[in-house]
């Protein structure tokens, strides 16, 4: 674990791999709650976590870098379900990748229960995990201009949906109306890191 300054009241945390990262991130959390760190934003990523609004950065600097991080609890929140048509314009590509038939992808990912690793990219972008290794898939070689809003989409070891229309390079095998992020609902964001996900499938595939 390392532990780099940033700014003059921030600490970017660096772990080793992404299950690293969210159980430093669950013991975070578990600390603020508890009042034992004072702390005004905790962020996880692939393999960090940003910590904003510390009044002594240097002292817990020195404090993680000299302690193991245990292990994340099971997840106990309720598992959020997305309704997913199998029918993304990259699924033959996907199902070629993996040595499988179309119908096979949609089985494999709808049988996969996915949990939140961090977000970005765009508000109510959750990239989830769960997949085995051997499904990891790479980006398309040219990225849309623009994938619509509701792709569920693979790249590398990550799962994700487009929760509005933007540029995109990842392999698009489904389609959900699912409203990502909304503005108006509290929170925003329907995943957050640490939500337990499912996909649904509906329709065709």
């Amino acid at each position: 674990m390392r532990a780099l300054p940033v700014g003059a009241d921030a600490l970017l945390v660096e772990v080793s791999s992404g299950e690293e990262a969210q159980a430093l991130h669950t013991e975070l959390l578990r600390r603020r709650a508890e009042g034992s760190l004072s702390v005004r934003e905790i962020v996880p990523a692939a393999r960090t976590v940003l910590l904003d609004g510390l009044a002594d950065p240097a002292r817990l600097a020195s404090e993680l870098t000299s302690s193991a991080v245990p292990p994340a609890p099971p997840r106990a929140r309720e598992v959020v379900e997305l309704p997913v048509r199998y029918d993304g314009p990259d699924l033959a590509d996907v199902a070629a990748h993996w040595g499988v038939s179309a119908q096979e992808v949609a089985r494999i990912h709808a049988d996969t229960e996915f949990s939140v690793a961090f977000c970005g990219f765009a508000p109510g972008f959750g990239y989830l995990t769960g997949l085995p290794a051997r499904y990891d898939i790479p980006r398309r070689a040219t990225p849309r201009t623009a994938v619509p809003a509701g792709a569920v989409a693979l790249a590398g070891p990550y799962t994700g949906v487009y929760p509005r229309s933007s540029p995109g390079g990842w392999q698009l095998i489904g389609t959900t109306d699912t409203v990502l992020w909304d503005h108006t609902r509290v929170p925003a964001a329907l995943l957050s890191p640490g939500t337990r996900v499912r996909f649904v499938p509906v329709g065709s595939s």
